[in-house]
């Protein structure tokens, strides 16, 4: 018995992928972030669908799926990656997720009861 329930879970563990730690990935220039996302944000009702397309220059707009948008600008401060949008301030990090890159932004200030929104590079 003990020998049929060990070769289970090595199958399961075999079969199943195992979800890696991200990394964190420092860029040089806000260009690197150019292109479309698309993810989730926290809004006072829950997490909402939205995208997010960011220019060479740092500026973008994230629209959700209801039509809220809001603009803003991310640039570095100090080597740190920081943006300023319509709504909040904030931090944000890319990370690469076993090839994907990922956008977390967490804003400082919730005056618009707004929360963190975190994307996926789609192009």
């Amino acid at each position: 018995m003990k020998t049929h329930v060990a070769l289970v879970l090595a199958v399961v563990f075999a079969l199943s992928p195992l979800r890696g730690i991200a990394e964190d990935k420092q860029i040089a220039d806000v260009k690197e972030l150019a292109g479309t996302w698309q993810g989730w944000v926290t809004r006072e009702d829950g997490q909402e669908r939205a995208t997010l397309f960011v220019s060479v220059d740092g500026s973008y707009r994230a629209l959700t799926t209801d039509g809220a948008s809001t603009e803003g600008k991310f640039y570095l401060h100090d080597g740190t990656l920081r943006y300023r949008s319509s709504r909040t301030t904030g931090a944000a990090r890319i990370s690469d997720d076993q090839g994907k890159i990922l956008l977390r932004v967490m804003p400082e200030n919730v005056f618009y009861k707004t929360g963190s929104a975190e994307y996926e590079r789609i192009k």
